[in-house]
């Protein structure tokens, strides 16, 4: 304990850092691979295997949705570590939300909020729910918001330094730039503006007469950077980009739409802090207690400004809510603040109540984890059993001190202990999940690959590629609607295709020249939900020519 508050005092920045490890890179493999994240895999493999560094492909096509900084990034962390190693794919994502997770505890000082509650704010920060999934998970909202977090930083110190302006401007544009190339306009709309609107509103823009021009380069420098990849790939390849562009833009107004509340529900996202999230967007009550209003209220403004102008927008998921995450934490640290200070001695019955319902529940579920684990793994969880006991172990602990904690009216303990229980889960708990990988079916991808080089067998996808199956396979998988689009040399030869379980029966019409034998089916769900996604299946059949 001495050292962590040694480290505290002296380095928070660098105990910010080795937290940020045990929260976002360990146990980073685990995790089964999920849609979003193969077909990112897919795009950085084919960069190293088919050098398409910048006319991005998944499985041979033209996959221009996304741009490609973080693709890059990941590409060259596999080329570092390895092709095989999921924790090389994944790594990029897990320190550029680090990288996030420094940028905001700078940026709580940079606008002279103290050091306490920065710390509070940063550790709730890189423990809520959609921050440690992003974080953890191969997708790239976590770049495209974590590059516009840092050209934020740097435009507040542009806008309010005396010196080396341009030098902050510059760093300002390479990061909305890198920004813009990690999603497009995603973070521009969700995380930006609002941080502009909001700024406005409270601090203003200070000097307006002598930051423009810096600000002009800033501007220049960050879209010239963020448009290029767009530019080129539009010019070079242009009637497969123009396919793709509206395909992207019908979806904002057709595809997974919800109705304009839907994201009401926003300050959930924040998973174990969904009660304290709650309360700091009070703010007529929270107006007097905090300890610096004008930032309280940047952020709140900041978090409302995020979640209307997301709501605007036709097609809504939850994932999209991660911008409006970051500056929440700011005002969930500021209620977070109050509460410590205050608990022992000056809180009403009324403002307890959250307190404790926030702490009752925890250690109901710290309590009550070892008997659901036992429940959801049944008896494979002994496989794991040292895992198991630890964790258990550690969350019964955890839940007993929550009570203890509650009777002394120990806030800063209680606050502590629920960061703590973050931690358990992921560095004891996650272990468990191997426990349920589709690599344990039989068969699977694995005895799949195994067949087809025992029987030298070239394997074709007939219903539609599965992402994970891709990724797994470990090369482009051929589709083909029917024999016709088979290569001339492989005519003659016997060949293997998947098919979706619940393909119309009139598919096997198209390879009239065929004798078919059914091997097996192929499931890529979790072990605990084999068959429940028919997405995920596959029969796979051998294909003789008659």
């Amino acid at each position: 304990m001495n050292i962590l508050k040694k480290l505290y005092h002296n380095y928070p920045v660098l105990l910010l850092l080795l937290l940020g490890v045990l929260i976002f890179i360990t146990n980073l493999d685990v995790l089964m691979v999920n849609i979003m994240e193969a077909r990112n895999f897919i795009s950085a493999r084919e960069m190293l295997t088919h050098n398409n560094w910048i006319f991005t492909t998944m499985n041979e096509a033209a996959r221009y949705e996304k741009p490609p900084f973080p693709t890059w990034l990941t590409a060259i962390s596999v080329y570092l570590f390895g092709m095989e190693s999921l924790f090389a794919y994944r790594l990029p994502a897990a320190l550029t939300s680090i990288l996030l997770l420094i940028i905001f505890y700078k940026l709580q000082l940079l606008l002279v909020i103290k050091k306490n509650v920065a710390f509070i704010s940063s550790l709730i920060l890189m423990t809520s729910f959609y921050i440690v999934f992003s974080g953890r998970d191969g997708q790239w909202d976590i770049f495209t918001h974590a590059f516009m977090m840092g050209a934020i930083y740097f435009i507040i110190l542009t806008l309010n330094s005396d010196v080396k302006k341009y030098r902050y401007a510059i760093i300002a544009g390479l990061f909305f730039g890198a920004s813009l190339l990690s999603k497009g306009p995603v973070s521009l709309y969700a995380l930006f503006i609002p941080f502009l609107i909001s700024y406005s509103l409270t601090y203003k823009f200070p000097n307006r007469k002598v930051n423009w021009k810096p600000m002009l380069l800033f501007l220049i420098i960050g879209i010239s950077t963020g448009i290029s990849w767009t530019l080129y790939v539009h010019h070079y390849d242009a009637e497969a980009f123009a396919a793709v562009a509206e395909l992207e833009s019908s979806r904002w107004l057709n595809y997974n739409v919800r109705p304009f509340w839907y994201y009401w529900s926003f300050f959930t996202q924040s998973g174990i802090w969904t009660i304290p999230a709650f309360l700091s967007l009070f703010y007529w009550y929270l107006k007097p207690r905090v300890s610096n209003l004008k930032a309280y209220k940047f952020y709140i403004l900041w978090t409302l400004f995020s979640v209307i102008l997301l709501s605007i927008i036709p097609e809504k998921k939850s994932r999209y809510l991660l911008p409006v995450l970051i500056p929440l934490a700011m005002t969930t640290g500021f209620y977070v603040e109050y509460i410590i200070k205050n608990f022992g001695r000056r809180l009403s019955k009324i403002e307890r109540f959250p307190v404790y319902l926030n702490f009752i529940v925890l250690a109901i579920i710290a309590i009550a984890a070892p008997f659901v684990l036992y429940y959801f793994f049944g008896t494979a969880i002994w496989e794991k059993s040292f895992y198991f006991l630890l964790v258990s172990s550690t969350l019964i602990l955890v839940g007993i001190g929550f009570v203890f904690g509650l009777l002394k009216k120990r806030a800063k303990l209680l606050f502590g202990l629920q960061f703590l229980m973050i931690l358990a889960i992921l560095n004891f708990g996650f272990p468990l999940l191997e426990l349920i990988s589709p690599h344990r079916n039989d068969p699977n991808i694995a005895s799949l690959i195994k067949y087809e080089e025992a029987e030298k067998i070239q394997i074709y996808e007939v219903s539609g590629i599965i992402p994970e199956l891709i990724f797994e396979y470990g090369k482009p998988m051929p589709e083909l609607n029917s024999e016709g689009d088979l290569p001339a040399e492989a005519k003659t030869k016997k060949i293997g295709i998947l098919v979706h379980q619940e393909e119309d029966p009139e598919w096997k019409e198209n390879f009239q020249s065929y004798n078919f034998q059914l091997i097996d089916t192929l499931d890529l769900n979790p072990t605990m939900a084999k068959g429940e996604n028919s997405r995920l299946i596959r029969e796979f059949y051998v294909l003789t020519k008659k």
